[in-house]
């Protein structure tokens, strides 16, 4: 892949690592389905009148918005809310990849490997760990929610799957336009005592400059390059890339946040990357050593 490539893949990484520490911001002035709301109605509008709908049906649309889009980011906004820090839930979304393959055996019969089980095991003991030292920037509650965003976000990539070969931003600018209705119900009926129409109108640089960077580097720019570099590369030289979101969650959560970086901290981080790289290229990496 090109270098400049490489610095393109690094950006949007970049981006979506940084994310985290915008959503926690986002967080201290608006409740997080209200937010979630937000992000995806902007997602879809004005673009929806640009975008041809993708060549998938409409129940599959639904579902992928309802899997990706609604039910992730509603548990993930409302675990930060009540209580996951910024680099915690960068590193425990990432379980994501286990949630997928673990799916994918039992609905589409698909295999699992011994590195896949063993990267897993890697990887939840550092989400144990996280358990393990609940309080100040983390409480369980909030750590459950994650892990149900990670879950949602695995059965929104078996839809995915389903839905087969299609140009990926058009799938997230018309999965955002079917998101975002259920989302403004649930704030209304879960979070209507905590905003109105006046907190709309009335909402912070801040606030508002959160919601565009959600929208447009992180969700429109990001998934448009994402899907761009790999019809242009093989899927293994762009997805390691991915390894560095919660490098980027971690260490943008300390620096802009003041997140504290006990050695719990450090060593669940170091479960869960190794965990990462051992299920996803644990098999590669043996058979080149072997050479």
């Amino acid at each position: 892949m090109p270098f400049s490539h490489s610095l393109l893949a690094l950006l949007v990484i970049a981006f979506w690592g940084v994310n985290f520490v915008v959503i926690q911001i986002g967080l201290q002035e608006v409740p997080p389905i209200l937010l979630t709301f937000l992000r995806f109605f902007f997602a879809s509008f004005p673009a929806i009148f640009f975008v041809k709908r993708p060549n998938v049906s409409w129940k599959m649309l639904f579902l992928y918005g309802l899997f990706m889009f609604t039910l992730d980011f509603v548990f993930l906004f409302t675990g930060m809310y009540v209580g996951v820090s910024s680099g915690i839930a960068s590193l425990s979304l990432q379980t994501q990849v286990f949630f997928t393959a673990f799916l994918a055996v039992y609905f589409l019969k698909e295999s699992i490997t011994r590195w896949q089980i063993f990267g897993g095991i890697l990887a939840f003991s550092g989400i144990g760990l996280v358990g393990a030292n609940t309080g100040g920037d983390v409480n369980f509650y909030g750590l459950f929610l994650v892990e149900l965003a990670a879950l949602s976000w695995a059965a929104g990539n078996l839809v995915s799957k389903r839905i087969g070969q299609v140009e990926m931003l058009p799938l997230v600018i018309w999965g955002s336009f079917v998101a975002w209705p259920p989302l403004l119900l649930l704030s209304l009926v879960l979070e209507g005592n905590l905003w109105n129409v006046q907190t709309l109108l009335s909402l912070s640089w801040q606030t508002i400059g959160v919601v565009a960077y959600l929208v447009y580097p992180v969700t429109l720019f990001g998934f448009a390059v994402w899907s761009w570099l790999l019809s242009r590369h093989p899927s293994s030289s762009v997805a390691p890339f991915t390894l560095l979101v919660p490098i980027f969650g971690f260490s943008s959560s300390a620096i802009i946040l003041k997140e504290s970086v006990p050695m719990w901290k450090v060593g669940a981080a170091i479960l869960i990357v190794s965990g990462l790289i051992v299920g996803l290229y644990g098999k590669m990496l043996l058979d080149k050593m072997k050479k």
